[in-house]
């Protein structure tokens, strides 16, 4: 770890402009010293709101760069539009060129996860990179990923997302071995779609390998924190984490209104307001802003786009704990420990109606490469089939979109 943690900001993603990032970056450098910041953006825009903030203008630069994403643009649109001439763009080419330790923004999430992807490019061994969540819950603060890089998976890009989701429990929780769960629809071993039941038979033969398999895991599991890591694809991840964050805004509401109700309400509100104090700042969302894209050459921090100045503070504490730590060495020793077999995943090799014990010997059958299993015969007669008649289909397709039903007889 070097002496200074430096943050490559995207000074103009977001949706409420720069300002909330130099107010983020003033309340995480009250809590930390070392660090320092890259922002980019139109400096006309950026040099003004940076003069009213000193104490981050003592530990800032700028790169001018007038190319700005917007949130409606598509990925594709964006990299053509975008590519060495965008804020965006020059945050994640600072990490790439060495001269920050992590990217953060809170731009367009499909042109960054397409940029991130195009100029950091995924670390050899990974399918598709992800975006994991720090999930607070009852017992701890726990890894969710995928919460929305990827729509739909098969099972090694879950086996892979398992492995990075390990790594970056252990960079942040210092966990030699993180439980890992995969969630499903039941923890029994023959619920689930065939991706995710062949991805739970692969970790479990890998179980050791830097991380602890739990097995499945059901969505209540999440808030009571099971496991350290929970793994799944980007469409349910992502609907889990927009869930909860209404779930916690919702019951927020309902607590100020209960407060508010009557004058022994509010007596009671009063006695208790360190706790309810406490109790509001578990359950803000703002707290735990910042998805990490996972599998990159590279860490780079999502933050949402409609956030103030205390969510964006809370990316830029999570880009500090990545920074500290060498987070892509972690991943890639994971990779080494974890040596997945191309067979296992193999659609063609697993049969839906056969559930072996083991796995291993299903990747060991003595098939030989372009032969086809001879068929049984089969001892009861079976009678000659004569050939169906061919139907006439009339050239004419005006005729064959005709009714055939008859016209009802006039009243």
């Amino acid at each position: 770890m070097s002496e200074y943690v430096t943050i490559s900001v995207d000074a103009m993603g977001g949706d409420n402009g720069p300002r909330i990032v130099f107010h983020g970056a003033r309340l995480v450098l009250r809590d930390r010293g070392n660090i320092r910041f890259i922002f980019h953006g139109r400096e006309e825009i950026l040099q003004p709101l940076l003069d009213e903030f000193p104490e981050v203008k003592a530990v800032s630069t700028i790169r001018n760069k007038e190319i700005v994403i917007s949130m409606d643009d598509k990925p594709t649109a964006a990299l053509r539009k975008g590519r060495n001439t965008s804020s965006m763009w020059s945050a994640l080419q600072a990490v790439k060129d060495k001269e920050a330790d992590v990217a953060v923004s809170g731009g367009n999430t499909g042109a960054l996860m397409a940029m991130s992807t195009f100029c950091l490019r995924p670390i050899k061994g990974v399918s598709r990179p992800a975006i994991a969540a720090i999930w607070p819950t009852e017992r701890a603060d726990i890894v969710v990923l995928d919460v929305g890089a990827t729509v739909g998976g098969d099972a090694q890009q879950l086996v892979d997302f398992a492995i990075l989701g390990a790594a970056l429990a252990r960079a942040l929780f210092d966990q030699e071995q993180p439980t890992v769960g995969l969630l499903n629809i039941g923890t029994e071993e023959l619920k689930g779609i065939d991706s995710v039941k062949l991805a739970a038979q692969i970790l479990q033969e890998r179980d050791g390998a830097g991380f602890k398999f739990h097995g499945f895991v059901e969505g209540n599991d999440i808030g009571k924190g099971t496991v350290d890591v929970v793994v799944t694809e980007g469409f349910v991840g992502n609907i889990a984490l927009k869930t909860a964050e209404g779930t916690a805004r919702m019951v927020g509401s309902y607590f100020r209104k209960a407060l508010k109700a009557d004058w022994v309400s509010k007596l009671g509100a009063l006695i208790s307001s360190r706790a309810l104090t406490a109790l509001k700042r578990k359950m803000d969302p703002r707290a735990i802003n910042g998805g990490v894209f996972l599998g990159l050459n590279g860490v780079v921090i999502k933050s949402h786009g409609g956030t103030d100045e205390i969510g964006f503070k809370s990316a830029l504490d999570l880009a500090y704990e990545m920074g500290r730590f060498n987070l892509i060495k972690k991943i890639s020793e994971g990779l080494e420990k974890f040596e997945p077999i191309d067979e296992l995943l193999a659609d063609d090799m697993v049969d839906p109606d056969e559930k072996p014990q083991n796995i291993q010997k299903l990747a060991t059958k003595d098939l030989q490469p372009g032969k086809k299993p001879e068929p049984k015969p089969d001892s009861t007669p079976q009678k000659a089939k004569k050939p169906a008649p061919k139907k006439r289909v009339s050239k004419n397709p005006l005729r064959r979109l005709k009714s055939t039903k008859k016209p009802e007889p006039s009243a």
